[in-house]
C-alpha cells in the first residue's frame, strides 16, 4: 500500500489509538512516515502542555462597551426615516391611495344618492315636478285624461292668432 493511505491513520496512532498491524510494518519500513508520525505526537504533546490564558475581569465589561458603541446610537428619532428616499415616496404614495380611496367613496355615495333619487321602482312615486313624476302621474291618470271633453275643445278650438 501507499503512505498516502497510512498517513491517514497516523493521526490517529500520534493521539494513542493503536493501529493496525499493516501500519505498525510499514511505519517499521518507511522513514517518511515514522518522520510524519513523531511530528504529529510532538505537536499532540505541545497541545496537551498549553494552559489557555484567564480573561481579565473587566474583558466582559469592556466587550459590552465594544458591542454598543459598533451598534451605534439606540435612540433613534422616528423622523430619521425621513432620510431614506425609498420610504418617503412608499409613503408619499400610500397617502396618495388612501385619499383617492376616501375621495373615490365620497363621490360613490353621492352618485349612489342621485341614482337612487332619479330610479322609480314599481308601487314607488317620484318626486312631482320631475319628468319621471309627471309620466307617473300621466300613466295612472290616462283613463281619465283620454275621456276628459274639455281637452278636446282645446285641440279643436283655433287659438288666438298671432302674427
Amino acid at each position: 500500500m501507499s503512505c498516502n493511505h497510512f498517513r491517514e491513520q497516523l493521526v490517529d496512532v500520534a493521539s494513542g489509538v493503536t493501529g493496525s498491524p499493516e501500519l505498525e510494518s510499514h511505519l517499521q519500513t518507511c522513514a517518511d512516515c515514522k518522520q510524519v508520525l513523531a511530528g504529529l505526537r510532538q505537536t499532540m504533546a505541545l497541545m496537551d502542555e498549553w494552559q489557555t490564558p484567564e480573561p481579565s475581569p473587566y474583558f466582559d465589561v469592556r466587550m459590552q462597551a465594544r458591542l454598543r458603541e459598533e451598534q451605534g446610537p439606540s435612540g433613534k428619532s422616528w423622523l430619521e426615516w425621513f432620510r431614506k428616499p425609498i420610504l418617503v415616496g412608499a409613503a408619499t404614495l400610500l397617502i396618495a391611495v388612501a385619499v383617492g380611496i376616501i375621495h373615490g367613496e365620497h363621490s360613490l355615495k353621492s352618485n349612489t344618492v342621485t341614482t337612487a333619487q332619479t330610479q322609480v321602482q314599481p308601487g314607488i312615486s317620484a318626486p312631482k315636478g320631475t319628468a319621471v313624476g309627471d309620466l307617473q302621474y300621466l300613466d295612472k291618470n290616462s283613463d281619465l285624461l283620454s275621456d276628459f271633453e274639455p281637452l278636446d275643445t282645446l285641440d279643436s278650438e283655433p287659438g288666438p292668432d298671432v302674427n
